[in-house]
């Protein structure tokens, strides 16, 4: 089965597949990565809402953790995604 076999089987929408495949292929050994929304958007060709929308999927389903990050002041910086392996 290919690197991303099963997460082709898996019943969820299609902007989930490519955002899960998208944190994937950035994330590091550990399974974390951090792309702002606007990033994802903008390397995907997809909406910001879009891309929420499949990042709200991708964690109700568990497939994704996501946890905030901030700045030293305070303020909202990208969120940090930990991705879990899918196995078949």
């Amino acid at each position: 089965m290919s690197y991303f076999g099963t997460i082709y089987a898996e019943d969820i929408s299609h902007r989930a597949k490519v955002v899960y495949m998208y944190l994937k292929d950035r994330a590091n050994t550990s399974g974390a990565c951090w792309p702002g929304i606007k990033t994802i958007a903008a390397d995907l060709h997809l909406s910001r809402s879009t891309v929420k929308r499949a990042l709200d999927d991708l964690t109700r389903r568990g497939f994704i953790k996501k946890e905030p990050c901030y700045r030293e002041n305070g303020s909202n910086s990208s969120n940090l995604y930990l991705v879990k392996n899918i196995r078949p």
